[in-house]
């Protein structure tokens, strides 16, 4: 069964298993990938089917296979790409040491146990960010259910004694927006103890 969860942006599957204990059937709530539906049968280990839903550990996936909600340490659940439309993509394994290198969402790399769990396929709800919120309506009911985040009055748009960017004949700073790290608690505001300022320029690389 595939359930919405308000808070989040992707949709999240009911899964009931047999109980490896007891004569029962336990419920497990995973986060829906791209393709699967009611109905559908999941099965998890290492002998698994190479398919959309399953879970495997990294060391039984081949080389280049999208898979999401990696576990970062064996055991944990999962902790990568676990936001609508995100995927890790395995790059190799090094079956000495037990290790299986990944491409994350971000792009960076990194260096999991081959025993950490993923589940095959990519988070569903992907391109949702694409489209744009478009009024303040919508951006209210996004906010309402997430955290109380919305709307973000701008510091310069207050008064001097609501923020240090507040007052003045009209709105500006007035003063460099970047603030040592050594500043009192009521001075953080800005750009803290920024190491550069301005656009980023050039074109930049991830490094292998």
């Amino acid at each position: 069964q595939i359930i919405h969860d308000a808070g989040r942006g992707a949709p999240l599957a009911k899964v009931v298993f047999r109980d490896p204990y007891k004569y029962k059937l336990r419920e497990e709530i995973f986060i829906a990938n791209e393709g699967v539906h009611t109905g559908q049968f999941i099965y998890a280990g290492k002998k698994a089917a190479l398919s959309v839903g399953n879970v495997l550990p990294l060391g039984s996936v081949p080389e280049g296979t999208i898979i999401s909600n990696v576990e970062e340490r064996p055991g944990d659940r999962g902790a990568i790409a676990r936001a609508s439309g995100n995927y890790v993509i395995v790059i190799g394994h090094n079956p000495d040491e037990n290790k299986t290198r990944v491409r994350l969402p971000s792009g960076a790399k990194k260096v999991i146990s081959s025993d950490a769990r993923g589940v095959i396929g990519v988070i569903a709800g992907g391109g949702r960010v694409d489209k744009p919120l478009l009024k303040a309506g919508r951006a209210f009911h996004k906010y309402r259910l997430k955290r109380n985040s919305w709307p973000k009055t701008r510091g310069v748009a207050m008064n001097p004694v609501d923020h240090p960017h507040g007052g003045g004949n009209h709105q500006h700073i007035g003063k460099a927006s970047t603030i040592s790290r050594g500043a009192v608690s009521g001075q953080k505001a800005g750009l803290i103890a920024a190491r550069r300022t301005g656009l980023l320029r050039g074109s930049q690389k991830t490094q292998d």
